[in-house]
């Protein structure tokens, strides 16, 4: 079904249902890698992307379609981590360095994410880099993501996302280096 075609029928009480089922379709999956990569835990994951479709049908009609749905979408899907994310901090008042160290074990004990060793050590990596810019990195490296639509999700500018990404690379490859 045509973004289009989906947003009339979205908007449309009669056919709500039916196209809210094929937007979760399309999209349910990407949008679970997505969120996955920042949180790691399948459990939080499957939580997040289940409030993630949950605002998107309760204010699909807030939709200005000044954006693509996935983008919208996904959008809503990136505030959920960092929510997420910026909750669990506080709610057991763990210093950031905590939070890595126990998404790092979790990573540990994820036999489908494990994959390679370098895979491995790249997801160690990515722990290391605070949420926006592993956010970043993310979206740019795994998703294949444009600066401009990262742009438009993240709401930031586009030099500073590649400024973020950058920092990111070069994280990444200390932390490669000597671990």
């Amino acid at each position: 079904m045509e973004e289009l075609e989906l947003l009339e029928k979205l908007k449309d009480p009669e056919t709500r249902n039916f196209a809210f089922n094929q937007l979760v379709r399309a999209y349910q999956e990407r949008i679970y890698h997505h969120v996955r990569k920042m949180v790691i835990d399948h459990d939080d994951t499957d939580d997040l992307v289940q409030e993630t479709f949950l605002k998107v049908y309760k204010h699909i009609d807030r939709f200005r379609e000044d954006a693509r749905l996935y983008t919208w979408i996904y959008r809503i899907a990136t505030n959920e981590c960092l929510s997420f994310l910026k909750k669990k901090k506080r709610r057991f008042f763990m210093p950031i360095h905590d939070l890595k160290t126990e998404l790092v074990g979790k990573l540990d004990q994820q036999a489908d994410l494990s994959g390679d060793e370098i895979q491995l050590k790249l997801q160690k990596a990515l722990l290391t880099l605070p949420d926006k810019q592993r956010l970043v990195f993310n979206m740019k490296y795994y998703d294949e993501m444009k600066f401009d639509e990262i742009a438009l999700i993240t709401d930031t500018s586009v030099g500073a996302l590649k400024a973020s990404y950058h920092h990111a690379t070069k994280k990444i490859e200390a932390y490669i280096k000597t671990h």
